[in-house]
C-alpha cells in the first residue's frame, strides 16, 4: 500500500510539473520596455520605437521595470515578461527595446503574467529610431544657429575636421552629466582635428542661463544657441535631449546617438575615422610620385624617330 501511495504521489507531482511549464513556444513581436509606455498610445496606429520611446525606456529598465514582448494578435496585442533562459541578454534587456524579433521558448505562468523564458533571440526589423538614423547616415546635414556672442555659426565652416554635435539644453540633467565626457574628448582629439559643437536648445535670451551652465561644468568648446525638435529630426535624432551626431571631414553623418553618449564607444568611433582617413592619405602619398611621373609622360611624349 505504501509503495502504491509513494507512486502516485510521484505521478501527480510529474503532471503538477508538466502542466506548469508548457511546450516550446515561438512568438515574432516587438520588445517594450514597460507596459506603461506601451499603453500611452493606440500601437495600432502609433508606432513604439521612437528615439523619444528608447531614452525614456533606460529609465524603465534601471528602474527594474519588467521587459515585455507586445505580440500583435489581430487589432490587439497581448504582453509577454521576457525572462532568460538559454538565451542570455547581457545585463539587460535595453539593447532590444522598440526592435521586433523572434523568439522561441517555454511559456509559464507567473502570477497574472504569462512569462516567455527565451531559448533564441533574432532581431527581425530595427526600432523605428535606427531606421530614421540610418536614413541620415551618409548625408551632408547643415546647421546654422548663433554663439554665445551673437555670431552666426555654421557646420559647412568646420568642412575638414571630425565633428562632434551635440544637443543638449540647460534644464537636461542627463546632458549635464556627459558634459564632461565631451569635455575629455575635446582635450585628446583637438590636435587631430576633431571639434566638439554644443548646439543648445535653449532660446538666445536665455543666455545668462547657457554661461553659467558652461561655467558649472567647465565646457571646453563652442557653444551654439537656439537648436530645435526640428534641426535634431534632420539629424535623425528625436526630440528628446540628449542627442550626438558624429559628421566626418567631408561633412556627412557617420553616426547618430540617442542619449548620453558612452566616451569609451565614441573614442572608437574617432579613432576608427582618424585611422581610415590616415590610411586614405598614406595611400594618396604613395600613389603621388606615379601621378607625377604619368603626368610628365602625357606632357613629354617620346618621339618615335630614331635618333
Amino acid at each position: 500500500m505504501k509503495r502504491l501511495l509513494a507512486g502516485f504521489l510521484f505521478w501527480f507531482a510529474v503532471a503538477i510539473t508538466a502542466s506548469a511549464q508548457s511546450p516550446a513556444v515561438q512568438f515574432e513581436g516587438q520588445v517594450v520596455c514597460c507596459a506603461d509606455c506601451w499603453s500611452e498610445a493606440d500601437r495600432t496606429k502609433v508606432e513604439f520605437g521612437t528615439a523619444e520611446d528608447l531614452l525614456k525606456a533606460q529609465s524603465c529598465v534601471a528602474g527594474g521595470d519588467p521587459t515585455l514582448l507586445a505580440v500583435r494578435e489581430g487589432d490587439k496585442f497581448t504582453l509577454y515578461q521576457l525572462a532568460p533562459a538559454k538565451f542570455s541578454p547581457g545585463k539587460n534587456w535595453l539593447e532590444f527595446i522598440g526592435k521586433q524579433v523572434a523568439v522561441t521558448g517555454t511559456l509559464q505562468k507567473k502570477r497574472d503574467q504569462s512569462v516567455i523564458r527565451v531559448d533564441t533571440l533574432k532581431v527581425l526589423k530595427a526600432s523605428l529610431a535606427e531606421q530614421e538614423a540610418a536614413k541620415v547616415i551618409g548625408s551632408e546635414v547643415d546647421l546654422s544657429l548663433k554663439d554665445l556672442l551673437g555670431n552666426p555659426q555654421g557646420l559647412s565652416s568646420l568642412k575638414g575636421r571630425i565633428v562632434v554635435l551635440n544637443f543638449w539644453a540647460t534644464y537636461c540633467i542627463p546632458c549635464r552629466a556627459e558634459m564632461p565626457d565631451l569635455a575629455a574628448i575635446q582635450n585628446e582629439y583637438a590636435a587631430l582635428g576633431v571639434q566638439v559643437v554644443g548646439a543648445s536648445t535653449d532660446e538666445l535670451k536665455d543666455r545668462a542661463k547657457v554661461l553659467q551652465f558652461v561655467k558649472e561644468t567647465k565646457v571646453n568648446f563652442p557653444i551654439w544657441m537656439g537648436a530645435t525638435t526640428a534641426d535634431m529630426m534632420r539629424f535623425g535624432l528625436g526630440g528628446a535631449l540628449p542627442g550626438t551626431v558624429v559628421i566626418g571631414r567631408d561633412g556627412r553623418v557617420v553616426k547618430v546617438i540617442s542619449g548620453v553618449v558612452n566616451q569609451a564607444e565614441l573614442k572608437k568611433q574617432i579613432d576608427a575615422m582618424l585611422a581610415s582617413a590616415e590610411k586614405t592619405a598614406a595611400n594618396e602619398r604613395t600613389q603621388q610620385p606615379e601621378k607625377v611621373a604619368a603626368a610628365n609622360r602625357k606632357d613629354n611624349p617620346a618621339s618615335s624617330v630614331p635618333s
